[in-house]
């Protein structure tokens, strides 16, 4: 018999100059990057949390805190690798993750490939079960003024009981 739980995970990020724009583990050419205490990859930090909520493990920042010098300006791929054993400590493994990333500019569709692949490679799942999309605010609020970018994610885990 299987155990299935879900999760849901949510981040965002505020967009400045200076910074290098890096999305689900991928490093995107564009004027701005997003401001945070690690790399600031709001799609993964939001599939970090949605693994981690689906495995009644707490948050991102509870296990990966913005005041430590360890996750200073860390890559988000380790952040996701440690989730995963996180997750894996507990009997989980991935079954799918759904994300959405809300960006006005750059666009995030050319990149989904790339994304679904790196993600597929540090989870050591297959690029089948990543989904993720990209949209649009149609330029309301932060995300439509360009401030900011936000990403939503689901991930179905299992466990052989």
């Amino acid at each position: 018999m299987n155990g299935y739980r879900i999760g849901f995970g949510f981040d965002v990020h505020k967009l400045v100059e200076g910074r290098e724009l890096w999305m689900g583990g991928i490093k995107i050419d564009h004027t701005h990057g997003l401001l945070g205490h690690s790399d600031a990859d709001v799609l993964i930090h939001a599939v970090c949390d949605a693994l981690l909520g689906a495995a009644n493990m707490r948050d991102i920042g509870y296990h990966f805190p913005d005041t430590s010098e360890d996750t200073l300006n860390i890559d988000s791929k380790i952040l996701l690798r440690k989730t995963i054993g996180l997750i894996a400590s507990k009997g989980y493994s991935v079954g799918n993750i759904d994300c959405t990333i809300c960006a006005e500019r750059p666009k995030m569709n050319p990149h989904i490939p790339a994304m679904c692949k790196c993600l597929a490679e540090v989870m050591g799942t297959d690029e089948d079960c990543i989904s993720i999309k990209a949209t649009t605010t149609e330029r309301l609020g932060f995300t439509g003024r360009e401030e900011g970018i936000s990403a939503y994610a689901v991930a179905l885990i299992t466990k052989d009981c």
